[in-house]
């Protein structure tokens, strides 16, 4: 498999006529090599594959990334580098532009004086954003651990509980059926708290009569799943219904956009329409959605920013949102999977927010 990938990160290097590349960022080089300690870095020519690491990690290294040629760094990446560079006959090397800080830059520049440095941005992500069969089985079981999480939570969400409580509720639950670890930190966001898309959990008592949103996910062998439900304990008014209800229209609209070819701004822009045209255009203010894999959130965007383009194999988050200041948010998002035809929505949790107290 990292073969492959290999192969494919070499065919993006000869189109942007590099002849070597340096892989620093850690989501990346674990992609690339199956390596997962936390200092290394990957040095890869069209005949090369090399990951430096510190003596911490060597032993480790050669078990994770039997593909690679491991090389012990005696002080730092940017000493070894002339080395590296002379022995590959290059003098031309590509490394990640968004993942080095001006500082390591700095560094590197002074030790290879005779080669260029050349910036680039999203050569690995691109290649990740098409997952493998083998990923996506370790998303579905991300995945389906937040929808029985969610529906867990349906089961035993009461007044009186605090939004911390809800939190660490969900996160025994997924722990303990599966999950190795949470997605991200959880938010329940209850009545007021709820108008804010990123507000975490606090020490606020959910109450009847206010909407809650709770955005979850689970992490399995370190792929992620990302869920948003909005729960109102009770029967729900006359303002939830409305909203709530052009926020689902929204997020169906747009789920029956997804499909290969389909651009990421025209998506966005058929959930953006509905919300406005109910005159809640000014409530939503971030995108649609976003890829999830290795990371929460990754490539393709589905927002007005960006012009990715679907394909099989990306799997995408559809997560509309309206939020009040004074009142609170609803939020509703399923991770889709676009296929040869069309879309697959993975999520499968419960789409009825009302819990009777």
């Amino acid at each position: 498999m990292k073969t492959e990938r290999l192969a494919r990160l070499r065919e993006r290097m000869a189109a942007l006529q590099l002849p070597a590349m340096l892989i620093s960022h850690p989501l990346n080089r674990y992609y690339l090599s199956g390596f997962s300690g936390s200092a290394g870095t990957l040095f890869v020519t069209a005949d090369r594959a090399v990951l430096l690491t510190d003596s911490r990690y060597t032993e480790r290294a050669a078990g994770e990334a039997p593909g690679f040629e491991i090389v012990k760094l005696e002080r730092d990446v940017a000493t070894a580098l002339p080395d590296l560079l002379a022995q590959a006959g290059v003098d031309w090397v590509g490394f990640e532009s968004a993942h080095v800080t001006c500082a390591e830059y700095k560094v590197w520049a002074e030790k290879v004086r005779e080669a260029t440095l050349v910036p680039t941005q999203g050569v690995v992500e691109g290649i990740r954003a098409v997952k493998e069969a083998e990923e996506l089985a370790l998303i579905r079981q991300a995945v389906a651990i937040a929808d029985a999480a969610y529906a867990y939570l349906k089961r035993t969400i009461r007044p009186g509980m605090t939004e911390k409580q809800v939190a660490w509720d969900l996160e025994v639950w997924m722990r303990t059926h599966g999950a190795d670890g949470i997605a991200f930190d959880l938010i329940v966001a209850s009545g007021p708290n709820g108008a804010m898309p990123h507000a975490l959990a606090s020490d606020r008592e959910i109450r009847a009569g206010e909407p809650i949103v709770v955005d979850m996910g689970a992490r399995v062998h370190g792929y992620h799943s990302d869920l948003t439900r909005t729960l109102y304990l009770g029967n729900g008014d006359g303002t939830f219904r409305q909203v709530y209800d052009t926020v689902l229209r929204a997020q169906q609209a747009a789920e029956a956009r997804l499909a290969p070819g389909a651009l990421g701004p025209d998506v966005d822009a058929t959930a953006r329409t509905i919300i406005a045209e109910a005159g809640y255009g000014e409530n939503f203010g971030h995108g649609l959605g976003h890829g999830v894999g290795l990371a929460v959130h990754e490539l393709p965007g589905l927002n007005q920013r960006t012009q990715d383009t679907l394909a099989p194999g990306h799997v995408v988050t559809v997560e509309p949102g309206i939020y009040l200041t004074g009142w609170g948010g609803v939020r509703i998002e399923d991770m889709a999977l676009i296929t040869e035809s069309g879309a697959e929505i993975l999520t499968q949790a419960d789409k009825d927010p009302f819990v009777r107290v």
